[in-house]
This record gives C-alpha cells, structure tokens and sequence, in this order.
C-alpha cells in the first residue's frame, strides 16, 4: 500500500464526496482519480451514485464520472489499512 493510498482511505471511514476528499487531502484531481481506481481495483474501495445510495455503482465510466461519485472503504480496505 501506497502513502497515498493510505492517506485516501484513512478518510472513507464514512461516505465521502469526491469534493470533500480533494479539499481535505488538498491533492489535485488527477493524483485523487489515479488513486481512487487503484483502489476501486484492489477492491479496497466502493463507489456510490449519492451519499444514501444502497447499492454499489457500476464504475464503468470512471473516468467521465468518477468527480460526482460518493466514496467509502470496503472492509478488505479497511483491514489493509489497519494492517499497515
């Protein structure tokens, strides 16, 4: 696990904008969508169409879509990053 990827997930204890995340972590967008897929693709992280969703969204179109998306750690996400 990345620096990064740490730093990310230490923040998606709960569901959290794509806006929150930038302002909090004070990245640019392309360093928090790189690392967001990453961990999208470990399986570390969910993605949801709004803050009350209760299913999982389809990220076929991460990359046009991925700034409106609500973001939460899965518990293999979790376990990771308390593993570390």
């Amino acid at each position: 696990m990345t620096d990064d990827q740490f730093d990310l997930l230490d923040e998606l204890y709960f569901v959290q904008s794509f806006d929150y995340l930038k302002e909090t972590l004070e990245w640019g967008k392309d360093r928090l969508k790189e690392t967001l897929k990453s961990l999208i693709d470990k399986g570390w992280v969910k993605c949801y169409e709004n803050r009350k969703a209760e299913t999982i969204t389809d990220v076929i179109d991460f990359e046009g879509l991925y700034n409106r998306y609500f973001y939460l750690a899965t518990k293999a996400g979790l376990l990771a990053h308390n593993g570390r």
